[in-house]
């Protein structure tokens, strides 16, 4: 296989010129195959398309790992779009860097993969001190301290480390509001910023536009809004219909009009007052939240991504083949799978054969994967390789 063949060669070149271009005019449907030759999303094979939808976590420290190996073979198949790192993976600057260079390595030129971690600061910060990572503060002890313009430092620091380590993808800023500070999951961590809106979204702009300025994308979450919930998703079904306010769409639709979001991350929380005639489908496979609102309503035009499909709250009560269905016909384009206490490395293989099948049965849904494809083409446009800016800058020095 020639990414891990080539991972040596390639590796210090490829982490370090992973640069994003934000071009949101950019909207070229086209793919370029391994070769270099370029086809148009109509002759794309549906399985790849497919394959762009899915992100997935996986098991290995290093790229000798058969779990990482397995993911290089998934990445060069154009069987996922992209890997999501937990703590389990993560050993030190240098071996990241290489496993990163290899999975951008086994990537279609034009498509280079989703290399995420969820790096928000606080007590959800993957990467850490002891990793040779420079610690940042929590959401919420930003915001207490000080204004958004003192926080650009402190982001610009995150945001420039992960891109040397070769991370293409934060799955942050949080943007639920404060609105329960006993939140179990959002509240009692520190994750939001302020129990004011409109606080919350002038940080999370500071957040993206520092990301921004070192090429890495990010995520807005979680909506359409947990911070006032009463429970956690991660253990089972959350219904926040009794406590839920509009006042937690405020961020997503300011830093939605502003152009400050690259991705929107979706709850798994049931709201009632959101979907009125999908009793008990919690707002992540819910077609009036995505599709109605976040679409329609807030004219967010980007992409779409899944909280993970593998949490209690989904996973107690639905089977993966009606997850994966209700997520795209409600309008989700990512799928996320952490892979964290079940791994189960054929999940790409399965999520492809549950939405061809469904494909060739339902021309919705077949639409709905083309359009997927096509915001992920164009959400992968603002990353390039930028390999010879590289060589000519070293060369300078």
């Amino acid at each position: 296989m020639k990414a891990i063949h080539r991972i040596a060669a390639a590796a210090v070149l490829a982490c370090a010129s992973i640069v994003a271009v934000h071009d949101p005019a950019r909207s070229e449907s086209v793919a370029k195959v391994s070769d270099g030759t370029a086809k148009a999303a109509d002759e794309i094979p549906l399985r790849q398309k497919i394959g762009q939808m899915v992100l997935i976590g996986f098991v290995g420290d290093r790229p000798s790992r058969s779990g990482v190996k397995r993911v290089l073979e998934q990445l060069e198949a154009g069987e996922i779009g992209g890997v999501l790192y937990l703590g389990r993976n993560l050993r030190n600057k240098q071996t990241v860097q290489r496993m990163n260079a290899a999975f951008r390595e086994a990537s279609p030129a034009a498509l280079p993969p989703l290399i995420a971690i969820d790096q928000e600061g606080g007590r959800v910060q993957r990467l850490r001190s002891r990793n040779g990572f420079p610690d940042t503060p929590s959401a919420r002890y930003i915001a207490r301290k000080g204004e958004p313009d003192d926080a650009k430092r402190t982001y610009s620091v995150l945001a420039e480390s992960l891109a040397g380590w070769g991370f293409t993808l934060n799955l942050a800023p949080v943007v639920d509001v404060d609105a329960n500070p006993r939140n179990p999951i959002i509240g009692r961590l520190g994750r939001s910023f302020s129990p004011d809106p409109e606080r919350v979204s002038a940080f999370a702009s500071t957040f993206v536009s520092a990301h921004r300025e070192h090429g890495v994308l990010t995520a807005l979450k979680h909506f359409p809004g947990h911070g006032s919930s009463l429970r956690d998703s991660h253990k089972g079904a959350v219904d926040i219909t009794g406590t839920w306010s509009e006042d937690e769409l405020i961020p997503f639709r300011q830093l939605i009009a502003g152009d400050m979001a690259d991705i929107v991350m979706t709850a798994h929380v049931i709201n009632h007052k959101l979907s009125e005639t999908e009793a008990n489908v919690p707002m992540s496979l819910s077609h009036s939240a995505l599709t109605g609102l976040l679409r329609d309503d807030l004219g967010f035009t980007g992409v779409i991504m899944s909280d993970d499909i593998q949490m209690d709250a989904i996973r107690w009560n639905f089977s993966l083949e009606d997850a994966v269905l209700k997520a795209v016909d409600a309008g989700t384009d990512i799928l996320l799978f952490a892979n964290d206490r079940r791994p189960d490395p054929e999940i790409p293989q399965k999520v492809a054969d549950i939405l061809e099948a469904a494909a060739a049965n339902d021309p919705d849904i077949a639409r709905k994967i083309d359009d997927a494809y096509d915001r992920i083409v164009t959400l992968k446009s603002d990353l390039r390789v930028a390999g010879d800016e590289v060589a000519d800058n070293s060369n300078a020095q």
